[in-house]
């Protein structure tokens, strides 16, 4: 079952360059708070800072801290300079060996990369997404549940490596970047266990969460078109699958809390129990990244 929901995960990277049969698009939900100041990166996919937002107790995330993003494949010499202005030196990758086998992140010397990933694709795992998806085995609802199955079991299948992430992060001195594929699941369950770490809300939490649509709108939206313009080339495919894997959606990230919840009684359980943070870590967290 979970190399079947590993499966699914990799028809995001195949839906990229694949068309499908038109239908109309949906309209995803999207954030409502967006930091206009964000950087940009050329280039570079749904890269955005973490900050500026209160947490329950009126305390402030300080601004330049967390960046998030997606993969670093086109990254431009031009733009190294960016990075390092911004105070980023170390990278940590949460992609699997065969999705970094196919785009490297391109990095500037000296630069710390750290590849840590709660999943793997093993064997010819992205062969047979590929020809599910070509052959329209998958569609709309398929998609939704195997996205949905995906959450659960991000957090809770290899809880070592999701510890490892989550105290990598936190423990760092200086700015730092975590990037999947789009920047959008793995980053944003991420993200979402962070903030959640240095007690902010689930409003808060959730608007971070759906910002990636607000970054990746014009990506995907320029997605589906080609796929709307040459579905006769897969007639097959469904165009629902695409939607679902492109965008992200609240019901995701409550499958991974939820999922937290039913295993471990509490998110705040799983806190200190699997990412082995007890309270006063936890409050030394919240002293050293807000104000």
């Amino acid at each position: 079952m979970k190399n079947l929901i590993k499966i699914s995960f990799l028809i995001i990277s195949i839906l990229c360059v694949f068309s499908c049969k038109t239908q109309d698009f949906s309209t995803p939900e999207c954030g409502k708070n967006v930091i206009e100041k964000n950087s940009k990166i050329k280039k570079v996919n749904n890269f955005r800072t973490v900050g500026n937002i209160k947490n329950v107790d009126g305390r402030t995330l300080k601004d330049g801290k967390f960046y998030r993003s997606g993969n670093l494949y086109k990254l431009k010499k031009s733009s190294f300079k960016e990075l390092e202005n911004l105070g980023i030196k170390e990278i940590i990758d949460l992609r699997n060996s065969k999705e970094i086998a196919q785009k490297p992140d391109n990095l500037p010397v000296g630069i710390i990369y750290k590849n840590y990933s709660a999943f793997e694709d093993e064997g010819d795992q992205l062969d047979q997404a590929k020809k599910l998806v070509l052959k329209g085995k998958v569609n709309g609802a398929d998609a939704d549940k195997r996205m949905l199955d995906f959450y659960k079991d991000y957090v809770t299948e290899n809880p070592e490596v999701i510890k490892k992430i989550i105290t990598e992060i936190l423990d760092s001195d200086r700015p730092i970047l975590y990037h999947c594929t789009a920047g959008k699941d793995r980053t944003g369950i991420t993200t979402a266990l962070i903030l959640t770490i240095l007690k902010f809300d689930k409003e808060t939490i959730y608007n971070d969460y759906l910002l990636s649509n607000n970054y990746r709108k014009k990506i995907i939206n320029k997605r589906l078109n080609l796929a709307n313009n040459l579905h006769f080339v897969y007639p097959k495919m469904d165009v629902k699958v695409l939607e679902k894997l492109s965008w992200v959606e609240t019901d995701y990230l409550d499958a991974s809390f939820n999922e937290i919840n039913n295993k471990y009684g509490s998110i705040d359980a799983y806190i200190q129990q699997v990412l082995g943070i007890s309270e006063n870590k936890r409050q030394e967290y919240i002293q050293k990244f807000t104000y």
